[in-house]
């Protein structure tokens, strides 16, 4: 039986849990992080500014679970954690030491196992293959296979043991992988769908190694339980893997950056408990597994306790502190360096209403580099704003958050047409009248936007979906159904646009390599074809030639392109006033 219990009484049976030569029954804990996206330091290096949670808070946490001489306490992290902050660029791809900031991190919080995910691969071989080295636990990733052996690139699993009870602990990633990143990241690896892998490693695991209890620690959503078919491979599968592969106990989900405590019944009828601890080093996602001896060398799981703790609890570890203090300073001097001017502010926000400064300025950026006819990007920050004044290293990482590359690919016009058409139909709802919504909010089965979401959850999907193009003149009816919205007058310098032509497009890598749908599902490309259509790659990351572009003018001024608008205006301006309140969190 799968039972909630109370920070308290956790933190009691961290502490007071008789000794194994004492008890009938034996406890073992088990603490999962996840999507830290290197949050490793009590400091926002972004804002400038201390910050309430980190690995440093989940440490501190981790000597009181750990206090008893004998404790049974295992910690897992779930994924997605060496890229988000200058501190993981600055480790990855700029600090010079014998070991990568992230295995020393790890090691030193000792970390039992982990499984890597996506943003991980999307640091490059020579970073993920040398944390594979130096982490002192195994990296895991089952389904991440070598494409020539074809056997797992990463450990496919480890058991665990203490006090003689043996916890097998299976990592499966998400296989989105090639459709998000560029092949040289990734090249010589092939990813295997989620459900087969399971249900192959499942079976091994019984018959080789026969535990006592089986853990799932899957860089994967939870999705839905029973999918459509033809949606396979699944990028959000620990619920439907609960569900249909017999055989686990615990799985603890990741990547959707969700909370979660969820009981599912398998095909079996057994219990699987889904864990998720949502994201940034927030919380500890704690599972006790309570076991009874059935023999003296075999156990039973009896139950199984639940309990996510929130790390604003906790104070940030001084044993942490004084360990990376070095590391830290080392940090605020690369986010502090002074990089060029910019002569007012921009936000982001206004990039979800028409042609703005902030995505314009990235727009620039990209036609520069490429000498392309046509630019695509979209917000990757909701309400992000760079002030005008000093440009610092850490205004990069509020301008553009991934470490996506640059593309330039050739499309035809009506492919261009397409992807525009696509991207519109994820960002506006239809409108009626003035009184609508103008953006696609999330609903609920009465057709309101839920008190309690906001910022980015308010929206239906993700604003680093919302594209918008820049070298061409075009007009976005929200009154018009979806696949009919977009209106293009001609290109910027007075030529006309013909669905027929191929124009040569930037666009960053992710989705150029099929992320989000865009040239796939909207421009109508096979996801295989994509490769070809790439004339250009960039040789570094988009974030640091825009750096480069700062530091060559001295001071840019911000200004819109005022290429697109949307209309009908007076609807559009009712709608804007409307939906911005759900856009603060």
């Amino acid at each position: 039986m799968i039972r909630l219990i109370s920070f308290i009484t956790l933190w009691a049976i961290a502490l007071f849990v008789p000794e194994y030569s004492q008890a009938r029954e034996i406890k073992i804990q088990v603490g999962v992080t996840a999507d830290v996206h290197a949050r490793l330091f009590p400091y926002n290096f972004i804002e400038n500014r201390p910050a309430r949670t980190s690995m440093a808070n989940v440490h501190y946490m981790l000597q009181a679970l750990r206090s008893r001489e004998s404790h049974n306490f295992i910690l897992l992290d779930n994924g997605d954690l060496i890229q988000g902050t200058p501190a993981a660029y600055y480790a990855n791809f700029i600090q010079e030491t014998d070991k990568n900031l992230f295995s020393r991190v790890m090691n030193f919080m000792g970390y039992d196992a982990a499984t890597i995910g996506n943003h991980d691969i999307e640091a490059g071989p020579d970073v993920y293959n040398r944390l594979k080295e130096e982490f002192d636990f195994p990296w895991l990733g089952a389904n991440v296979l070598d494409k020539e052996s074809g056997e797992p690139y990463f450990q496919p699993y480890v058991v665990v043991e203490r006090q003689r009870v043996r916890i097998a602990v299976l990592g499966l990633t998400t296989t989105g992988v090639p459709n998000w990143l560029p092949p040289h990241l990734w090249e010589g690896l092939a990813f295997q769908d989620m459900v087969e892998a399971a249900e192959y490693w499942i079976d091994h695991i019984r018959e080789h190694e026969q535990p006592d209890a089986i853990i799932g620690l899957f860089h994967s959503g939870f999705g839905s339980l029973d999918p459509d078919p033809d949606d396979h491979p699944l990028e959000h599968a620990s619920g439907h893997i609960a569900k249909h592969v017999p055989g686990f106990d615990v799985i603890f989900s990741s990547h959707d950056h969700r909370r979660r405590i969820q009981t599912v019944i398998n095909v079996e009828g057994g219990e699987v408990l889904v864990m998720g601890p949502g994201h940034f080093a927030e919380n500890l996602a704690l599972a006790e597994l309570v076991f009874s001896r059935t023999s003296r060398r075999t156990f039973s799981l009896d139950n199984v306790r639940a309990e996510i703790i929130s790390t604003g609890k906790a104070v940030p570890s001084h044993p942490f502190i004084q360990k990376f203090e070095s590391d830290v300073e080392e940090v605020l001097n690369f986010a502090n360096t002074k990089v060029g001017k910019i002569a007012s502010s921009i936000h982001s926000i206004e990039s979800l209403f028409g042609s703005a400064p902030f995505t314009d300025l990235v727009h620039q950026v990209q036609l520069d580099l490429t000498d392309a006819d046509i630019s695509f990007t979209a917000p990757l920050a909701l309400d992000a704003t760079i002030n005008a004044g000093t440009i610092y290293m850490r205004d990069f990482f509020r301008l553009y958050e991934y470490e996506n590359y640059l593309y330039t690919m050739e499309l035809s016009g009506r492919e261009i047409q397409g992807h525009m058409e696509y991207s519109y139909g994820l960002w506006f709802n239809k409108m009626r009248n003035a009184d609508d919504h103008l953006l696609n909010l999330y609903r609920n089965s009465l057709g309101r936007v839920p008190s309690d979401r906001r910022g980015w959850q308010a929206l239906q999907n993700a604003p680093y979906n919302f594209d918008s193009a820049a070298g061409i003149q075009y007009v976005v009816d929200v009154s018009q159904l979806a696949g009919s919205r977009v209106q293009i007058k001609g290109m910027e310098d007075g030529s006309p646009f013909d669905p027929d032509a191929i124009y040569r497009v930037a666009i960053n890598s992710y989705r150029g390599s099929g992320g989000g749908g865009h040239l796939t599902e909207g421009a109508g490309i096979p996801h295989a074809e994509l490769g070809e259509r790439i004339v250009y790659t960039t040789e570094k990351d988009l974030r640091s030639h825009m750096i480069e572009y700062f530091q060559e003018i001295g001071e840019y001024v911000p200004e819109s392109l005022n290429n697109w608008h949307l209309e009908p205006e007076e609807w559009v301006k009712q709608g804007r006033e409307k939906d911005m309140p759900f856009l603060r969190p």
